[in-house]
């Protein structure tokens, strides 16, 4: 297990594990996803039918899995940085540098993402927004749910990460 998790206060670690179980459950949607695109091909190319609605579910569980695996990457600290330069750092500094990146970049743009998504969610979810297309999914308001419910996991990442880097900047070695 990584050290800092280990050393992490109590919260972020049951923060943290929340975040891991949900995208672990949410991994389990790329087998749905493949399924999903095999099935169109062979549809469309063996048969010549293709769904509108397989294709949407696809674009569906696509995006899904990408905006609720930004928040269980964070707490795997398996985001990209520039390794280039980070590797040449010190731990505080690498710690520092995440803190003030999570605090002035990621925080704020989840934020405003959140607080935006209530109101594109409550449109959609007030109008029963559905698929332009007659054959298309039923539920658009569903797939837009995701916008907001991920953000907020993206920001309780953020500040369980942002404790962590606290802790590891502060945290006295012990001679």
């Amino acid at each position: 297990m990584n050290d800092k998790i280990v050393n992490s206060p109590r919260f972020c670690q049951a923060i943290d594990g929340f975040i891991r179980r949900i995208g672990q459950a949410i991994a389990w949607l790329n087998f749905l996803l493949i399924f999903n695109i095999l099935l169109q091909v062979i549809l469309r190319y063996a048969f010549g039918k293709g769904m509108v609605w397989l294709e949407e579910l696809q674009w569906h569980l696509y995006g899904a899995c990408i905006m609720f695996g930004i928040s269980y990457g964070i707490t795997e600290d398996a985001h990209i940085r520039l390794d280039l330069f980070h590797q040449r750092f010190s731990p505080r500094k690498k710690e520092l540098i995440e803190f003030l990146g999570i605090l002035f970049l990621l925080l704020p743009l989840a934020i405003i993402l959140f607080v935006h998504g209530l109101d594109f969610v409550e449109s959609a979810w007030r109008v029963s927004e559905r698929s332009e297309s007659p054959l298309g999914l039923p539920a658009r308001w569903l797939i837009k749910s995701v916008l907001p419910v991920s953000m907020f996991l993206i920001i309780l990442a953020s500040v369980s990460r942002m404790v962590r880097s606290v802790t590891i900047i502060f945290h006295k070695k012990s001679a």
